[in-house]
Parts: C-alpha cells; sequence; structure tokens
C-alpha cells in the first residue's frame, strides 16, 4: 500500500508545481473547501508546513516559537522557495534517517516525504476548486491517502475531548480490494486494514480511490460513493474525521 519515497518526491514536486501554477492564476480567489480562507491563504499555509518539516528534519526536533515572522516575500516566491527547499531535503536524505514526527511509530524523513505528497495533494485540491479547474489524483496516492487519513489522523486516544455517540460504531471503509475497518467509541478510534470482510458492521463506504480520498477530507461530495448500511454511522465517521483533519 505505501509508496516508496521516491514515488512520493515526485508528487510532492509535480503536485507543487502545479499548485503554484494555478494559484497564479488569482490569489484573491475564495477557497471553497476552506471557509473564509483565498487561495492565498491556502499557499502561505502549505508554504510554512513544508518550512516546518524542513526543520523538523534538520535539527532532529519540533523546531520552536512557530511560526517563524514573516517577511515581505511575496506569496508565490515564499511558497516555491519552501517548496524547493523541502524538495531538496527529501532528495538528499535517507528516508529512514530520523526526523522529530508527530507519530509515534515512524520518526523519519520518509515519513515527512508521505506526508507532505498528502499535504500537497489535498491543497493542490484547494487551490483547483478555487479555480474550477480540478486535475485527477493518481490512484496509488489516493489509496494511499485513505489509508494516512484513516490510520494516521482519525484513530487514536480521542479522551480529551471524546464525542457524543454510539458505542463501538464500525465502518467498512473500502476502495476496489483494499478495506479498513474503523470502529469509533467516544474517546477513543481503531482503524486498521480489514482483515475480517465478513464480520458484519454498521456501514460501508465503498468508491473509487479518489473521489473516497477527497471525501475523506472534506474535499468533494459523495455521488461517487456508495453507502450500505446505517448513513447515521457514515455522518458519524465525516464528523469525526473533519475534527481529526482541521
Amino acid at each position: 500500500m505505501r509508496l516508496t519515497h521516491g514515488q512520493y518526491v515526485a508528487s510532492v514536486r509535480a503536485g507543487g508545481e502545479r499548485l503554484e501554477a494555478v494559484a497564479g492564476r488569482g490569489l484573491d480567489a475564495p477557497a471553497p473547501a476552506c471557509p473564509g480562507w483565498t487561495v492565498r491563504d491556502v499557499v502561505e499555509h502549505t508554504a510554512t508546513v513544508y518550512l516546518h518539516k524542513v526543520a523538523c528534519i534538520r535539527e532532529k526536533r519540533a523546531p520552536g516559537p512557530w511560526p517563524p515572522e514573516r517577511d515581505d516575500t511575496p506569496s508565490l516566491q515564499y511558497f516555491r522557495a519552501a517548496h524547493d527547499v523541502l524538495l531538496a531535503e527529501l532528495t538528499a536524505r535517507d528516508p529512514l534517517e530520523f526526523a522529530e514526527t508527530w507519530w509515534w511509530d515512524e520518526r523519519t524523513v520518509g515519513f515527512w516525504g508521505r506526508r507532505m505528497a498528502h499535504e500537497t495533494a489535498i491543497h493542490l485540491v484547494d487551490v483547483e476548486l478555487a479555480h474550477g479547474d480540478v486535475s485527477a489524483i493518481d490512484p496509488a496516492l489516493a489509496v494511499d491517502g485513505v489509508d494516512e487519513v484513516l490510520r494516521l489522523f482519525l484513530a487514536g486516544d480521542w479522551s480529551d475531548e471524546p464525542v457524543a455517540g454510539p458505542a463501538g460504531a464500525t465502518v467498512r471503509v473500502r476502495t476496489g480490494e483494499r478495506g479498513w475497518r474503523v470502529v469509533m467509541e467516544p474517546a477513543a478510534v481503531v482503524a486498521q486494514v480489514d482483515k475480517w470482510p465478513d464480520v458484519p458492521v454498521d456501514a460501508v463506504l465503498a468508491g473509487p480511490a479518489e473521489p473516497l480520498y477527497r471525501w475523506l477530507w472534506g474535499r468533494g461530495p459523495d455521488d461517487a460513493l456508495t453507502v450500505e448500511g446505517d448513513p447515521a454511522i457514515v455522518a458519524l465517521l465525516r464528523d469525526r474525521l473533519r475534527a481529526a483533519t482541521q
């Protein structure tokens, strides 16, 4: 399911170039997937995220204070410089080299290669939606992105902010032959590759990889997806994803 480090880096490169090109059509356009933001906000945010990950790779710790004071470099130039330095770090280093991350089980440069590939892909969608020109997402990257958002963002301990809802609500998320089993408790979520496809669940959410990936990130309609079982449980999944990815 995971792509190679080289594939992630290539995705960061191509996606960042496309993001800059589309953003150049108008930085003041509203970004509909990010209420209250313009394209400029998306560009600035993405550049700042890139620079944060560069610091995590170089310094081997979370940088602080953050974010740094912003100079008057124009937004697209700021983005291009951040994109270039991120690519330089990702290509020059061994993906197994230590880097500070927020994921306890993987503290490597390769983690940031994967994460920045998806950061770039999703924010590219934001910019493209703003200008009505949405390009296709590579299906292999989309499948990997479904795995990442479910297992790295949604799953985990929610005890600090428990969510009201039924205990043990279970959704099977499926695209092609790939499937994930998501179990939602008020104070925790478990998401894993589904090894028990015959075990009953409350709902099944299925569809092609690209629209499923975009929907899980709140960037697309659900008209290409199908729901079996209780739609309220799928709505609960979307609500919890919204909280996990904001």
